[in-house]
């Protein structure tokens, strides 16, 4: 398995752990609440939860099961397949969530962590938290040094786009701190509003967590119906 591909599932289980979802509501559930799913499509995300399915951790119903309250219905339209976690699914996934090896301090798997810190044990969040922070600091490093050796070769449009890597990288290490230093203090975050620490900024260029949605789909949305 990829770490594309497994970063995917992990999200995939997580968002199915908190409601049943068709297809597309799970594709603009990843879309925006995970903003490094934002340019995957459907090819990508089908063979996904057909290999989760053979695995036992996902089951396909129609959606127009008399228990299906949870999973948003459509009217008018087709069934749809409906996506539910098995038992067997949602230990798998929390098996995942307790997992804080080098994969998840990566950009791409911390973005995904993160936006499940909500169901990770504190421990664990300040394993993840502290190796991000570690291993940004490594590349901080590395950058700063890059810089003073390149710096007079170089013209300055190059040196503004390294300073503002750099930038970048000093930005959500503070955000880490900050982090770091609520968990330690026993408080969850829980918003701007709670006094907690600021969403890390996403137009920075490093992992940011959006808010979720519960978009509606439109006339022109595929359909999830079995084949």
């Amino acid at each position: 398995m990829s770490r594309r591909s497994g970063i995917l599932e992990f999200a995939v289980l997580g968002l199915l752990r908190e409601s049943p979802m068709h297809g597309y509501e799970l594709r603009k559930r990843l879309n925006t609440s995970l903003g490094v799913f934002r340019a995957f499509s459907y090819g990508t995300l089908y063979p996904c939860l057909k290999t989760l399915v053979a695995n036992g951790w996902l089951t396909e119903e129609s959606g127009n099961a008399p228990d299906d309250a949870l999973a948003a219905p459509l009217a008018g339209r087709r069934a749809k397949i409906v996506y539910r976690l098995t038992a067997e699914g949602k230990e798998h996934f929390e098996e995942l969530l307790s997992q804080t090896g080098p994969d998840a301090y990566e950009d791409e798997h911390f973005a995904a962590r993160f936006a499940f810190f909500g169901q990770t044990s504190r421990d664990v969040r300040m394993r993840v938290l502290e190796g991000r922070r570690s291993r940004l600091e490594e590349r901080l490093e590395k950058m700063r040094v890059s810089f003073a050796r390149t710096r007079e070769r170089l013209d300055d449009y190059t040196l503004e786009l390294q300073r503002h890597g750099m930038e970048s990288v000093e930005r959500e290490v503070r955000w880490l701190n900050e982090l770091i230093e609520s968990e330690r203090a026993g408080r969850d975050l829980k918003g701007p509003a709670s006094g907690g620490p600021a969403r890390h900024d996403t137009t920075s260029g490093a992992p940011g967590v959006l808010p979720r949605t519960g978009d509606t789909p439109g006339p022109d949305t595929p359909d999830d119906t079995a084949t």
